[in-house]
């Protein structure tokens, strides 16, 4: 039996630090507060991606582990996505991690943007030491020609497409693959920038230009319907310049989103290719004159970036927010109660309601662990994020009641049993758009029009956020911008209007403004 008595003020200070202990009895360990975003917006990102489950650092430096909370927001992201590919003609495929590195030599602008990310195979046996400690690589092993680890795949698949494609009536070839990739990251940052990354990549073949043109903008058009329907994530789409896009494209589309600290992402990209690659590999084919013609192309993809983009847009100081369509738990229901008695009765009723509501669709959990308090599950499951909480005790079944809590308010609404559905799968609904309205707001009032030099480096020096500017057009212009401000042309928008002006960096002629940001 614990006899241990301690102080009102010794209780506290045990709380504050988030262990309480009696004698050499630990009651409980709550999970330490996230630093303020408003002090230190990197460690709180970093912090919470740990502390919420979703990854961690790996033992290779720029590599990471995906804890299987994590990989559930990924899993979903990618059966919406790959609903959405197949509604448009795509099929899936999948091709080798392994690429000889003189595909990657044919097409010159793709391998002179992508050489210093390469990792490179050159052996393919190891042997023991000779210092007699561990093992290295067999010098009699040594592989004729390098291999290059997938940094991305336009090289051998269009060395493939080559014996695929004869005529037009092979055409257009619409391929998509789920894969991984590596680009040697300086710099990692979990979900963010690591040397290895889950992705899809999109290639398409096609027989005129202006098909390809058309799939290019199709497949960006349904980036920015996943980020705004399911992430809750307003973005900005349009083209890259000259110096941002794509080596190897003739035109790199983009969709940017705001980040809470003022930073843009890169969320997807969608390439036209042109004939570059179709060229390079003598992929060909017979149009309907009978006159052989090179293939145009598309590639498009997005990552597992977009997880670090869901967490940047939405959380707090408390710890994840999740759209309830990305949410692998869109609902835990926390039973409470003090006896054995109150236990069985209480567990019925949330299981009655966990069935129920799964029979809607939503995604329960029934958290029925005697190892945890409820004020622990609290904790836990708006650390993770989750967007609505349940609890049912005595008093709820004496008063055919539950408890709703929504994540993204802290709002607590009572509502009747027999009502608890219906108002379940609305909130789920408000949630959704109140998230995707707040990141709106944000964004709107982080978005200013500059017309000077002067006030361009002022806002991005005290304010940050997206900032409107005209721009001459040129890339020295463009480099020397980033070199003093650290900010980069996001993109050209889409939807920017003509408006007649003059660069702020150099007075000369410019017909729009394009997005300037900091950028991760």
């Amino acid at each position: 039996m614990i006899t241990s008595v301690i102080s009102l003020s010794e209780y506290i200070r045990l709380f504050n630090t988030n262990t309480l202990r009696i004698g050499k009895t630990q009651l409980f360990s709550m999970t330490p507060k996230l630093p303020q975003r408003t002090e230190d917006f990197s460690a709180w990102y970093n912090t919470l991606v740990k502390k919420a489950d979703l990854a961690e650092n790996s033992l290779v430096r720029g590599c990471m582990i995906i804890k299987p909370y994590g990989f559930a927001i990924w899993e979903k992201m990618k059966t919406i996505l790959d609903q959405a590919f197949k509604a448009t003609g795509h099929a899936n495929a999948y091709f080798p991690l392994l690429i000889p590195q003189s595909y990657l030599s044919k097409e010159a602008e793709h391998i002179e943007g992508f050489a210093k990310e390469c990792a490179v195979v050159t052996h393919y046996r190891l042997k023991k030491a000779s210092s007699g400690a561990g093992v290295e690589a067999d010098p009699e092993a040594q592989l004729d020609e390098a291999l290059i680890i997938r940094p991305t795949s336009e090289t051998i698949i269009w060395h493939t497409y080559k014996n695929w494609i004869r005529s037009y009536r092979d055409l257009p070839l619409l391929i998509n693959q789920w894969s991984n990739m590596v680009r040697w990251e300086m710099r990692p940052r979990l979900f963010l920038r690591t040397a290895e990354v889950l992705w899809q990549e999109g290639h398409t073949a096609h027989a005129t230009r202006e098909e390809a043109e058309q799939e290019t903008l199709q497949m960006l058009h349904v980036y920015e319907d996943f980020a705004r329907n399911y992430m809750a994530m307003p973005l900005l789409k349009g083209t890259k310049t000259d110096h941002e896009r794509f080596a190897g494209a003739e035109a790199t589309y983009t969709i940017e989103a705001l980040m809470q600290d003022g930073k843009a992402l890169q969320a997807g990209t969608s390439h036209f290719l042109g004939q570059n690659f179709s060229k390079a590999f003598g992929v060909t084919f017979a149009n309907q004159a009978g006159q052989l013609d090179h293939v145009w192309g598309t590639s498009w993809g997005v990552t597992t970036r977009l997880i670090g983009a869901l967490i940047m847009t939405h959380s707090d100081d408390e710890g994840l927010v999740l759209p309830p369509k990305l949410a692998p738990i869109q609902l835990v229901i926390i039973p409470i109660y003090r006896s054995e008695a109150e236990r069985v009765l209480v567990l019925k009723q949330a299981a009655l309601l966990q069935e129920v509501l799964t029979a809607q669709a939503v995604a329960v959990k029934l958290d029925d662990r005697d190892a945890y308090k409820p004020g622990r599950k609290f904790a836990e499951y708006e650390l993770k994020g989750v967007p609505l909480r349940m609890a049912i005790g005595p008093q709820d079944l004496a008063n055919k009641t539950v408890e709703l809590a929504r994540r993204d308010t802290k709002e607590k609404i009572i509502v009747r049993v027999d009502n608890a559905v219906a108002v379940v799968q609305q909130l789920l609904v408000a949630i959704q758009d109140a998230l995707y309205q707040r990141a709106l707001d944000f964004r709107q009032s982080y978005t200013t029009s500059v017309d000077t030099y002067a006030a361009f480096k002022e806002t991005m020096a005290k304010k940050g956020g997206f900032v409107l500017a005209h721009w001459d057009g040129t890339t020295e212009t463009e480099k020397k911008i980033q070199a003093e401000t650290k900010a980069t042309i996001r993109c050209i928008p889409l939807d920017a209007p003509q408006e007649e002006g003059c660069c702020i960096y150099t007075g000369k002629p410019s017909r729009r403004r394009v997005v300037f940001a900091q950028a991760y």
